[in-house]
Order: structure tokens, then C-alpha cells, then sequence
């Protein structure tokens, strides 16, 4: 085990509730901006969309997708993801954090 202590910093936690199929434009989105790494999890839920099930994979099921950026990146980010709304289900909140990464 390294004596080396990583420094806890401030970023900023992305998450994304959004329909399944939605998933591959996302991440190329989360890319496109040189996001390091995110975690996707399947989730079920009810909203103004309606119920969210989880009964059949890609079939009215919602992912949820999180990942630590700075607040320059949240900012680019959250403005594209309006553009993905459309006519699917998504809804994308952020937080200020401390983490090491």
C-alpha cells in the first residue's frame, strides 16, 4: 500500500434517469466530452412519463447513468442533454462533491 495520500477535490456528480434506448447517444455524448468514466444501472420508477417497470430488458425500462466531471464540463453537458429530450423520457440533476478519482 502506497504512503501516498490522494487529494479529495471538488467536482461536480452528473446524474441521468433516462429511457433505455437512449443509452449508446448518451455515452457518446458523456465522450464527446471527455468524461474519464461513468456508471450505468438499470432502474425502475414513476414519473411523468409514467411507470417505469424494469420488466423486459430495453422495453419501457430506464437506466440511470453517473459520472464526476468539473463544473465547466456539467455546464456543456447538462445543455446538451436538453437536445436528447425529445420524445423519451430523461431527466438529468447535478451536485457539488468532494472525490478523488
Amino acid at each position: 500500500m502506497s504512503d501516498l495520500v490522494t487529494p479529495v477535490q471538488p467536482a461536480v456528480l452528473i446524474t441521468i434517469i433516462g429511457e433505455t434506448v437512449l443509452k449508446d447517444r448518451i455515452i457518446k455524448l458523456l465522450k464527446s466530452y471527455h468524461v474519464s468514466g461513468y456508471t450505468i444501472n438499470q432502474v425502475q420508477g414513476e414519473g411523468g412519463h409514467g411507470r417505469r417497470l424494469s420488466d423486459l430488458a430495453g422495453y419501457n425500462t430506464n437506466i440511470e447513468i453517473k459520472t464526476l466531471v468539473s463544473l465547466e464540463q456539467s455546464n456543456t453537458i447538462l445543455e446538451a442533454l436538453k437536445q436528447e429530450r425529445g420524445k423519451h423520457a430523461l431527466i438529468a440533476f447535478r451536485h457539488n462533491v468532494e472525490a478523488f478519482y
